[in-house]
């Protein structure tokens, strides 16, 4: 039987460029392409003006006193200005910090602090977060931030002026200067020890694999890609934005945040002929009212990805989205992301019951998470090792969770349980480590375990995942009471609201006056689960199948 070890094809080279001088091949190659469309901001740019926008961005950050090396935050929901930065930062050698837009106050500042942001690009706004009372809070808290941009405000607009400063030649000088193996992105992924790690990646990380999904996809000059998934995440910015501008693609965004009807309409709109999701976006646009008022009939591709496919929703995708070559891919923030993705002519079983098989460049085997012994392919299980490119090049500032999680010969361990068949497909069965997965959001319980703790009534927590059919997974917390505390779900609840992001507040709370254990002590969360499946009648959700 041949070991679970498998290493992708290299007839093709790894692109050895930074983002700025890829994009610059791009525009030469396709002025006059659309490179990004945003239709509810009425941006439409073709790939010349894209690139005059970016530079003009990246001088006024220059003018404004940002140097190589130095972090700047962004904190805003997708448009028009995030691409920009993003392109714009890679352009002059600022390194861009991802901030989640769901983040809230605690969060917001661990982000800023850890990582040493000097500037901050903010929205002021979003649905109900007033990020502008939020900075305000914080800013005083961050030794290390000098400058504070709101977009729509003036500040954007002098940033803008600002360029005026900054000849084209002195940030061609120092884009020049660059190099493919330099850091230019932190990417905040929770903690099991209850504080997010910043991934930190190069150019050449999130440029080849963002090139590789897109070959993944077959993506040409002729390709219009909807992406409704968030920016912040790798998701967005490198399986997105990446996979668009390598190949002179049109990048599409449809909404500030995911709606149903905006991303139908944006296909419908702009012959979109890729479209990108988590299972429960695919869901909720296949379930709209009006799904058959819109024409769908350029869709070709697309990737699921961020949580487990259920089996009937690719289906549903390949036949009534006419997606016929929409792709699963696999992966993590640490592995640039993707490690593994199906091929748009593997057969409708392979896409829905597999993860796919290993991208170009990158080695992938499974081990016994005991022993470090590389197991068998067909069946056995073990945890998922990735090495090569796209590796990240570590925590920020982090050594020993670091060297937790990339051993001494290169293998990033991803905690997560798989298996191999003979052919080299791989399959995720579980995760070693407590990670919930929900809607496409990673959240580690130890992170809001220890926020728990910090309620005055709260002795002991534990968190939990629970099937859920329209998220995957919800949260759940188990929590001991001090004695004679009188503290209910409501009141936990509120508690949490605008500390720490929306969807790590727990949907379920048990107060308990015990958790189940081990004979030595360990608290036995799968025992949490099955309980709390029975009691909160979660069978429906427990049974379904997903890929």
């Amino acid at each position: 039987m041949a070991l679970a070890h498998d290493a992708g094809p290299k007839d093709v080279p790894l692109i050895h460029q930074t983002i700025g001088e890829n994009l610059a091949a791009t525009v030469a190659r396709y002025p006059d392409n659309e490179a990004l469309v945003v239709p509810y901001q009425n941006v439409r740019l073709t790939y010349a003006e894209f690139a005059a926008e970016v530079d003009k961005v990246a001088r006024g950050l220059m003018a404004l006193g940002l140097e190589r090396g130095d972090r700047i935050g962004i904190w805003s929901p997708n448009n028009a200005e995030w691409v920009l930065i993003q392109y714009a930062t890679a352009r002059m050698g600022a390194i861009l910090v991802n901030i989640n837009p769901a983040y809230r106050t605690s969060e917001l500042e661990y982000a800023l602090n850890q990582s040493g942001c000097k500037f901050l690009i903010s929205a002021p706004e979003f649905l109900t977060s007033d990020y502008r009372k939020m900075v305000a809070e914080v800013a005083p808290k961050v030794d290390s931030l000098e400058r504070i941009i709101f977009l729509e405000s003036e500040a954007w607009d002098e940033l803008l002026a600002q360029s005026e400063k900054v000849s084209q030649d002195r940030l061609e000088e120092i884009a020049a200067s660059l190099d493919p193996n330099d850091p230019i992105n932190i990417q905040y992924t929770s903690g099991t020890t209850g504080f997010p790690k910043g991934a930190t990646l190069s150019h050449r990380n999130i440029i080849n694999n963002g090139y590789f999904v897109g070959e993944m996809c077959r993506y040409t000059s002729e390709d219009r890609v909807c992406i409704p998934v968030p920016f912040y995440h790798c998701f967005g910015m490198v399986l997105g934005n990446l996979a668009c501008t390598t190949h002179g693609a049109t990048i599409v965004v449809p909404g500030a945040r995911f709606l149903p009807d905006q991303v139908l309409q944006a296909v419908n709109d702009e012959r979109c002929t890729s479209l990108y999701g988590v299972p429960t976006m695919f869901i909720a646009a296949l379930e709209h009212p009006e799904v058959d008022d819109f024409d769908l009939s350029t869709l070709r591709t697309g990737i699921m990805a961020g949580s487990p496919c259920p089996v009937e929703v690719m289906t549903r995708v390949i036949s009534d989205f006419n997606m016929s070559e929409v792709t699963i891919a696999y992966g993590m923030t640490e592995t640039s992301p993707v490690s593994t993705q199906t091929a748009p002519d593997d057969d409708i079983d392979r896409r829905v019951s597999t993860v796919g098989r290993i991208h170009p460049h990158v080695e992938v085997k499974i081990v016994d998470p005991e022993s470090g012994r590389t197991v068998e392919r067909g069946g056995e299980s073990g945890e998922l090792c990735t090495r090569g490119y796209s590796v990240m090049i570590g925590y920020w500032n982090d050594p020993d969770r670091t060297a937790e999680a990339i051993d001494e010969d290169g293998w990033m361990h991803t905690g997560d349980l798989a298996t191999m068949d003979e052919e080299g497909y791989v399959n995720i069965v579980g995760r070693i480590k407590d990670m919930i997965i929900r809607g496409g959001e990673n959240v580690y319980p130890r992170e809001i375990e220890e926020f728990l703790y910090t309620h005055p009534d709260v002795v002991d927590a534990q968190v939990i995942g629970v099937p859920d059919i329209k998220f995957g997974e919800e949260i759940m917390a188990w929590v001991k009471l001090r004695e004679g505390s009188e503290l209910t779900e409501d009141e936990l609840k509120v508690f949490c609201k605008g500390k720490i992001a929306h969807y790590k507040i727990p949907r379920y709370v048990a107060f308990v006056p015990e958790f189940p254990m081990t004979v030595t002590g360990k608290v036995q969360k799968f025992k949490m689960r099955e309980i709390a499946i029975e009691d909160l009648g979660l069978h429906d959700a427990a049974g379904v199948e997903s890929a």
